[in-house]
């Protein structure tokens, strides 16, 4: 028997999924890249800021997107692949400590300009995951929690729609040579019978367990990912997935970031919210700049390389791979060689340079 609270929760969420649907419907229709994601995304936050109702949206909702998304990106790696991604691991740490680099030059003029400290502008305008910058900065002394937390929302909105527009319209023409290895794999990939498909579920539910288990960053993309990538490679045919859970998962994405994303969480949010757009847009300027100098050193598209390089997250690039037919291995392995970089080295060099919050948890400046 259903209680008024679970009622209520039934309500916000059918709500919500009916705002997910019809922004993924009207992003379809116009012709946008990542439909399914960035229309139920740009579909809650408006939702949200217009009738300020309250929605529900399970976190195993997401968790089940990024899995999907995660199992589809193992797919594309292949052996030839893993050789190519050994091969780029000196350009892949280039790269990366430029982007932090690039950042943290952003950083100080956010601090000099808007007049907020240095740990939250430098956590604000680092190139991680919204979640992990934003956890972190409850460690480190002097960072705001919500100041980093609008910053980084605000940054990856502005990367989230900026990169899969300009990948889409300005270089997806320029397509690797030969199929790309997501697109081979899944002509490869046999159905099978019954038992291979329970025993493709069976190891994709392993690597995630063991995933957690592990502590791995991203865990629920990172499980899937590397379970099918090992799949792959070994030579055992893992099926793929069906175009309808493709759109599933981003759904299951998108409207979960719509949710996560709250503009009001500032009181002077006017203030930075123009120096974090431009943040944003600087920080792929340099990733096109870098992306083409990827692109003349190694044998590449420009789509992938910029999706490589680009400083968003690793679900809407792989997405973004997937949809323009670039190749989705380099983009999954650029991208979480970053996240380990980011997420291992990043944290090390903010405690030296600010150290940690003091037991006292005192309050940090905010602007």
């Amino acid at each position: 028997m259903k209680t008024p609270e679970n009622k209520k929760k039934w309500n916000q969420l059918f709500e919500a999924l009916l705002c997910g649907l019809a922004g993924g419907a009207i992003f379809s229709w116009i012709g946008l890249p990542l439909a399914w994601m960035l229309g139920p995304l740009t579909a809650v936050i408006l939702w949200n800021l217009l009738t300020k109702r309250t929605l529900y949206w399970p976190k195993n909702f997401k968790n089940g997107g990024q899995m999907l998304l995660g199992y589809s990106m193992g797919l594309s790696f292949t052996a030839q692949s893993a050789s190519q991604i050994a091969g780029q691991l000196p350009s892949m740490t280039v790269s990366t400590v430029l982007m932090v680099i690039v950042g943290l030059g952003i950083a100080y003029l956010a601090s000099k300009l808007t007049g907020i400290n240095a740990p939250s502008a430098v956590m604000g305008t680092t190139p991680g995951g919204l979640s992990q910058m934003t956890m972190l900065s409850e460690e480190i002394r002097g960072a705001d929690p919500t100041i980093v937390t609008f910053m980084q929302t605000i940054r990856m909105l502005a990367v989230t729609f900026m990169v899969p527009m300009l990948a889409t319209y300005a270089f997806a023409g320029g397509s690797d040579s030969g199929i790309p290895a997501s697109s081979a794999v899944v002509e490869q990939a046999v159905p099978g019978s019954m038992m291979h498909l329970l025993m493709t579920v069976v190891a994709v539910l392993t690597g995630t367990a063991l995933a957690l288990r592990l502590r791995f960053p991203t865990p629920w993309i990172l499980g899937p990912l590397i379970t099918a990538a090992i799949l792959t490679v070994s030579g055992f045919p893992a099926p793929h997935l069906p175009p309808l859970l493709m759109v599933a998962a981003q759904l299951l994405m998108g409207v979960y970031l719509g949710l996560s994303i709250r503009l009001d969480m500032l009181k002077d949010w006017k203030k930075l919210l123009p120096f974090s757009l431009v943040s944003g847009s600087l920080m792929v300027g340099f990733a096109l700049l870098l992306a083409y100098i990827l692109h003349l050193i190694h044998p590449m598209s420009m789509a992938t390389a910029f999706l490589c390089i680009a400083p968003g997250g690793l679900p809407e690039m792989g997405v973004t791979a997937h949809e323009i037919r670039a190749d989705v291995s380099m983009v999954a392995a650029y991208q979480l060689f970053r996240v380990f970089f980011i997420l291992f080295l990043v944290p090390l060099f903010l405690r030296f340079a600010f150290g940690r919050r003091d037991t006292a948890g005192k309050t940090a400046e905010s602007v």
